[in-house]
């Protein structure tokens, strides 16, 4: 089995105009998810992240705060998971609950240093 990171990629709820009770049955669905995923046993961790961003940028290393509304697309998360393959983790991807919003999971492999 190989370790994989599912990045979650999509706009804010609150940039999307999302109720308060919109968003409670959005975390719903990603609990049900989770859950799902931890039952199966291929869950290794992950997490939600905020909406803000801090960049630190080329040879001079310049500091900008960014927010969600300065952007397009954020990394609102991520799930490490384990499967045999990319088709593996795809199929896992298909209960992602916010593909209805746009949203988009990249999936990356990740990689292996032997020491």
């Amino acid at each position: 089995m190989k370790e994989f990171m599912m990045i979650f990629i999509g706009a804010d709820y609150g940039d999307l105009g999302l109720s308060p009770e919109e968003i409670q049955g959005r975390m719903g669905k990603w609990f049900a998810w989770s859950q799902k995923m931890e039952a199966q046993g291929i869950v290794r961790g992950g997490n939600a992240l905020t909406a803000d961003i801090r960049r630190i940028v080329g040879k001079d290393r310049t500091v900008s705060d960014v927010n969600s509304a300065e952007v397009k697309e954020i990394v609102g998360g991520y799930y490490i998971i384990t499967a045999k393959d990319f088709d593996a983790v795809e199929e896992i991807a298909q209960d992602f609950p916010d593909y209805d919003l746009g949203s988009t999971v990249e999936i990356r492999e990740i990689m292996v240093f032997d020491e």
